[in-house]
């Protein structure tokens, strides 16, 4: 009887380990296959990218040529910068013919001089709690929005940075936490990470250019980073591949006008000295704080519109903040 019993044991035993090795065997031979079809699918649609890559981006002389020989286009839009190239890719990918003309290069001005920061602006989300200001609060949720759009679109080009808080008092850090989670609220499915309070060592630690007198702890929070310049080349580049004639080094002397309306402008290839017209239907002026000298192009006695902003951009040493994160002063 003992025997019989443990022949049906072991009986069972082979059974259920046969069985097992099985399964294990066809879940194997299932994830394999899975991963087989994953890789298959992935170099596919690599394939298809590289396809979609292979694009003819003119050139210099090619543009310029264009630039000489079309009798008239849709619009010429007249600087470009972020501004410039963002409004004549936005028209040629609507089927408009544009030229656009930049005086030096592209993102050699403005463009290449911001914060480099794709942010939703924190310090305006603190001034639409206290003051109660649906505005700056409306402008939080539309700059969050164009964030999470921006990362989306250019993920080559932009990046999530953490960005440390000091707190020199103890009432600051739940204040600061608070604020921050809201803003991490009202970033959606946007939010690019989480608000968190790190200690005293450890805010020393991750940013030791941090003044450690009185530093009580930090908050840390996420926004984005982008590479201003490079995003400026490329919005000229995709503009020029929808069929946008888009020249840098090439300047506006003066304005065509018929009729007391403004048809073109008269150009000068910066490089070889030559001038020629460019006709338009519309004339789009995107010099940014060179708009006025545009404007009395148009009517010389104009009144300026352009006054110097207040900001101030200062370029630090690079041992001031440690790689990959930034540093927000609240006060």
């Amino acid at each position: 009887m003992m025997y019989l019993r443990a022949t049906y044991k072991r009986k069972w035993f082979k059974l259920v380990f046969g069985a097992g090795v099985i399964g294990v065997a066809a879940i194997n031979y299932g994830l394999r296959r899975t991963q087989a079809k994953s890789i298959e699918e992935s170099e596919r649609l690599k394939k298809e990218r590289l396809e979609d890559l292979k694009v003819h981006i003119p050139t210099r002389a090619e543009q310029l040529r264009n630039l000489k020989m079309t009798k008239k286009f849709d619009m010429l839009v007249i600087g470009g910068g972020a501004t410039g190239t963002g409004i004549a890719l936005d028209a040629a990918t609507r089927g408009l013919s544009v030229a656009l003309v930049e005086r030096d290069d592209f993102g050699c001005g403005t463009s290449s001089r911001s914060t480099k920061l794709v942010h939703g602006g924190v310090r305006y989300l603190e001034k639409a709690v206290k003051n109660f200001d649906y505005g700056q609060f409306h402008l939080v949720l539309d700059a969050l929005h164009e964030r999470k759009t921006f990362l989306h679109l250019c993920p080559h080009l932009s990046r999530n940075l953490p960005i440390i808080s000091p707190c020199y008092a103890w009432w600051e850090v739940p204040y600061y936490w608070v604020g921050l989670k809201i803003y991490d609220l009202l970033s959606g499915s946007g939010k690019l990470g989480s608000a968190l309070y790190i200690n005293r060592e450890e805010s020393l630690r991750r940013f030791p250019m941090l003044s450690g007198d009185d530093l009580k702890a930090s908050v840390v929070y996420y926004d984005g980073q982008m590479n201003d310049s490079r995003v400026n080349v490329s919005l000229a580049l995709t503009a020029g591949v929808h069929g946008a004639v888009v020249c840098n080094h090439v300047e506006v002397v003066t304005l065509l006008k018929e009729n007391n309306t403004v048809t073109g402008a008269t150009v000068k290839d910066t490089v070889n000295g030559e001038t020629w017209d460019v006709k338009a239907k519309v004339v789009v002026n995107a010099t940014g704080p060179f708009s006025d000298s545009i404007r009395k192009m148009d009517e010389p006695s104009t009144v300026n519109i352009i006054n110097p902003s207040s900001g101030v951009h200062i370029v630090l040493p690079e041992y001031y903040s440690p790689e990959g994160m930034g540093l927000i002063i609240p006060k």
